[in-house]
């Protein structure tokens, strides 16, 4: 194993009905079925559409930093 590490970001845009938080649960699920190591996220924006006055889709764009499995 070497003695740094190599990591490389991903941007993201999740999205729910119920929460900003399902939003980013959604989103980090479906990434990591494809990518490992995944490490960490950051919000990077937080929208979402009105339907009839009230909330009716959350939208959160992220970053998903996750580390290159050779380093």
């Amino acid at each position: 194993m070497s003695d740094h590490r190599t990591y490389k970001k991903l941007e993201l845009v999740g999205s729910s009905p119920t929460s900003i938080e399902d939003a980013i649960n959604n989103a980090i699920g479906e990434c990591s079925k494809s990518v490992k190591n995944i490490e960490w996220f950051e919000v990077m924006e937080t929208r979402g559409h009105i339907v009839d006055g009230k909330v009716g889709h959350y939208q959160v764009v992220l970053k998903v930093g996750f580390r290159i499995e050779s380093s």
